[in-house]
């Protein structure tokens, strides 16, 4: 069945006209008042595609992931991981490349599955990056407790939750804007960090210890999770990893929710897509590669529940090479890259919740933007989750940025990369059905589907098995059974009881709307050439590091 007239007669007025995108294609052009704008830059996109989500995740939660796994263990689960948020992204990519438009992947869900489907999506998604935002706000007062421990976090995580909301306040310009400061930032920081931590395995630090590879060796390349013997041991121990590696990859896709407000996205957005191998390989699979050579998983300060960023195997890492001032460098580092998971947790979640409701899947309240294009009411509602950052008062804002993170975030995230993955199988199976050719597409993969089904059915399997520690014997917890399942369990039921209410049956391929915003992609316009020899500069360097010209098209 194609849109659902109800739904698009709320928020547009619709013209016909003939356009050509690889393909001849009747484009359906809305006026829709008001909607978002394309504020987002080249410079802007490029750089959130390479370190948006580039956060506490690698820089922090490595402690846990290393201390659970080993290092080899931590490495083969975000090898493990990383493979699938590459599968996610090339089968998201096709799909957001063709059509940017609000709502991203839930507005896809809708089109080429069923409403029920892009219902259920949207509100675990939403659940998902709301949840992080107060982890991410909490984390970032863990690292300012490394400096100073007298003032109490409720001060940090003031400033830092005001800071968050006045930049997404400002609209998605300021958004990308910031986001291009933090980015380069941490993309300059995890790069110096590898190089550092080259030198320092191959004794070039102040003490010249050569490490080598030590550590694989004594305490042992696996960690023998709850000190269970052999390959078992073992197996548990880089399973273990998995939540934590979702955690640190997870947010990939706000390239695709960010489709709508960004320029010339049928250029900016497959660029941006080809870029993720960059952030996978470099960052994350070189920064772990890196942490597990440089600090044993036996060590006792791998614990941030203990309430500072000394905990950062970065961190531990530089202190033990004699190095005084750097951990302190790294640390502001770190603070950034809280800030700046944080900034983009509320932007995603604002309008994952915009796109919730202009689907007609949340209250006509959350359509509500100003005129420059800022889903006000959707961004306020979700910010005010970020008041839950200060349930750490009393037990520690460590202690809270390792319950939202393992126990919920991790398995939200990687229900809504299933929830993709489904969505991508049937938009391949419809562009089949209706005789376009993928190679027309702004970007296309030559993995798919085989990619689709590898994510979609890697995800399912991460998903069932990642609370199975509180089967052990003698580790049963039923809050950490129930934050681990929810999601899982969540979702059917979402699903179930959107079907129920809709009663619609699923898109038949034939039918699947391809043209329904088309012409307004078509028409976003470029921007205007840097303005100065320092922005000429940085860009070409943005665009030449990370263009990905040898990626298979």
């Amino acid at each position: 069945m194609g849109p659902d007239p109800e739904k698009q007669e709320r928020h547009a007025s619709v013209s016909k006209t003939s356009v050509s995108s690889g393909f001849e294609a009747e484009a359906e052009v809305r006026d829709v008042k008001p909607t978002l704008k394309r504020q987002m830059k080249d410079r802007h996109i490029a750089m959130i595609s390479i370190g948006g989500v580039i956060g506490t995740g690698i820089f922090l939660g490595t402690a846990t992931a290393l201390q659970k796994g080993g290092p080899v263990g931590m490495l083969l689960g975000y090898l493990t991981i990383g493979s699938l948020c590459y599968t996610v992204m090339v089968s998201l990519g096709e799909m957001a490349a063709f059509l940017p438009i609000p709502g991203g992947h839930l507005t896809y869900a809708e089109r080429f599955v069923d409403p029920a489907w892009s219902f259920a999506m949207g509100w675990l998604y939403c659940y998902n990056w709301t949840v992080i935002l107060p982890a991410e706000i909490s984390a970032a007062s863990v690292v300012i407790n490394y400096w100073n421990k007298t003032i109490n976090d409720a001060a940090w995580i003031t400033i830092c939750l005001v800071v968050v909301i006045v930049i997404n306040a400002l609209g998605a310009g300021a958004y990308g804007e910031a986001e291009f400061i933090f980015c380069s930032i941490k993309v300059v920081t995890i790069v110096g960090l590898i190089i550092l931590g080259i030198i320092l395995d191959l004794g070039g630090g102040p003490n010249h210890d050569r490490i080598g590879f030590r550590y694989w060796k004594h305490p042992g390349p696996f960690v023998q999770y709850d000190r269970i013997e052999g390959a078992k041991g073992r197996f548990l121990g880089w399973s273990a990893v998995m939540a934590q590696a979702a955690f640190s990859f997870i947010g990939t896709e706000v390239v695709a929710i960010a489709g709508a407000e960004v320029r010339n996205p049928r250029r900016n957005i497959p660029k941006a897509i080809k870029r993720v191998y960059i952030r996978i390989l470099l960052f994350y699979i070189g920064g772990v590669t890196i942490i597990g050579l440089l600090v044993p998983s036996s060590d006792k300060r791998l614990n941030i529940a203990d309430g500072t960023a000394a905990a950062s195997p970065f961190v531990i890492a530089i202190s033990n090479a004699g190095i005084k001032v750097l951990p302190s460098i790294i640390n502001a580092a770190i603070l950034t890259s809280a800030w700046s998971a944080a900034n983009s947790d509320l932007y995603s979640s604002s309008r994952a919740l915009y796109g919730l409701a202009l689907n007609g899947n949340a209250p006509s309240i959350f359509l509500k933007v100003t005129r420059h294009g800022l889903p006000w009411v959707s961004m306020l509602a979700c910010a005010s989750i970020g008041l839950l950052a200060y349930m750490g008062l009393q037990g520690g804002s460590g202690r809270v940025f390792s319950w939202y993170d393992a126990r919920r975030t991790a398995v939200a995230g990687l229900t809504s990369w299933f929830g993709i993955g489904v969505t991508y199988l049937r938009f391949h199976r419809g562009l089949k059905a209706q005789g376009i050719d993928r190679k027309t597409l702004p970007y296309h993969s030559p993995l798919q589907p085989f990619a689709g089904w590898y994510a979609t059915i890697g995800c399912f399997i991460v998903i069932l098995f990642s609370g199975w520690y509180v089967f052990l014997k003698g580790n049963w917890a039923t809050d950490t059974f129930v934050t681990n399942y929810l999601p899982m369990a969540l979702f059917p039921v979402l699903y179930v009881g959107a079907k129920l209410y809709y009663r619609t049956p699923l898109t038949p391929y034939e039918e699947m709307d391809f043209k329904t915003g088309l012409q307004e992609v078509l028409d976003a316009y470029d921007e205007p050439p840097p303005k100065n020899w320092a922005m000429r500069v940085w860009s070409w360097l943005v665009m030449y590091c990370s263009r990905g010209d040898f990626e298979p098209h």
